[in-house]
């Protein structure tokens, strides 16, 4: 039986004074509940959370931390990522306990290694992003090669953008909503579209397009895109319309990018016949609503192709997030790597 799963906001935290520490703490906890974890498992993802949010405050400077529930193989888990603009740090030097540039313990990054079943990072000259993925039970090969963000434009409660996303046998397929503006509207019309998209997630892409058009045509709209990969025909067939930015990433070949077709989903719509694009198990394909901007390449972060996929999306959002839009990605390590 497949797993289908529509993405919940992202929660963002600023990390700016030690209060904001214990408001990450309750977020996290909450989450944890909504994965059904036990005491255990919950205290867990309690402590990834702090000593995510104590490094972002005195190692970064400040920053933001990004809490979310995500999907695994066979239940739900908590993701922990914090992000800041600091000096950075090797994580050769930083993992071991007793190592610290702050005047603490230094058990920090090395506790969240043993609490987490996911744990990257990524530090460059603008930052450093640290990334946790916590599921229950300390299972094993849980967790699902992909990222995902869905952050409400800032004073807004609501987001515009949506997800979702499926995997049924190899079988990957996912959608991404941007509906148009922001608020309460945009919100309606992405949560109709993805509604529409996750009843019948096994159609192909122009065919979840079209059923999201008839379900948002009494909606502002948006813009929209699918994709569905089955590893043995080895190809993506990706159908779009509107203002998603879309490509497949692979280490050591030219990006590919996937053109969406111009109109409005809900609107102003002429069915929109999907792309044949190859694509070799590993690749990543990332896909970015207008809410992050598009001058950015991967080639400019040596190795980050090669991480996880929510790192990726962590990154990008560090460096070219732009501030006064609802932001919505997706990231898929194709072929179930990841």
């Amino acid at each position: 039986m497949g797993i289908g799963f529509v993405g919940q906001v992202t929660r963002a935290i600023t990390v700016d004074e030690a209060t904001r520490v214990g408001q990450v703490r309750r977020e996290a906890q909450f989450l944890a509940q909504l994965a059904g974890f036990a005491e255990l498992d919950a205290g867990r993802v309690t402590l990834v959370a702090v000593e995510i949010a104590t490094n972002v405050l005195r190692h970064g400077g400040g920053g933001r931390v990004l809490l979310s529930l995500v999907q695994g193989r066979t239940g739900k888990g908590v993701e922990v990522c914090g992000i800041d603009h600091g000096p950075g740090f090797s994580l050769s030097s930083c993992l071991p306990d007793g190592y610290s540039t702050g005047g603490t313990p230094g058990q920090g990054l090395g506790a969240i290694k043993r609490q987490a079943q996911v744990f990257d990072v990524w530090s460059d000259t603008r930052g450093a992003v640290v990334l946790a993925r916590v599921y229950g039970e300390r299972t094993r090969n849980e967790d699902l090669g992909y990222g995902a963000l869905r952050l409400a434009m800032r004073q807004e409660t609501v987001c515009g953008d949506a997800w979702f996303l499926s995997r049924d046998g190899e079988r990957t397929s996912g959608v991404l909503v941007d509906g148009l503006g922001h608020g309460l509207l945009a919100a309606e019309s992405a949560d109709a579209g993805i509604a529409a998209a996750a009843e019948i997630p096994e159609l192909a892409a122009d065919e979840v397009l079209a059923r999201m058009h008839a379900r948002m045509s009494s909606t502002r709209g948006g813009a929209a895109a699918a994709f569905v990969h089955e590893p043995e025909s080895g190809v993506v067939r990706f159908a779009g319309v509107g203002n998603i930015a879309a490509a497949i990433h692979e280490p050591g070949q030219a990006t590919r990018g996937l053109a969406s077709h111009p109109g409005i989903v809900g609107s102003q719509y002429r069915r929109a016949p999907a792309f044949v694009v190859p694509a070799t198990p590993g690749a990543l394909l990332l896909m970015h609503s207008d809410g992050l901007q598009t001058r950015w390449s991967l080639s400019q972060y040596e190795g980050l192709v090669y991480r996880h996929p929510a790192l990726v999306l962590a990154v990008l959002l560090r460096d070219f997030d732009r501030g006064r839009d609802d932001t919505g990605a997706l990231a898929v390590r194709l072929g179930g790597a990841a």
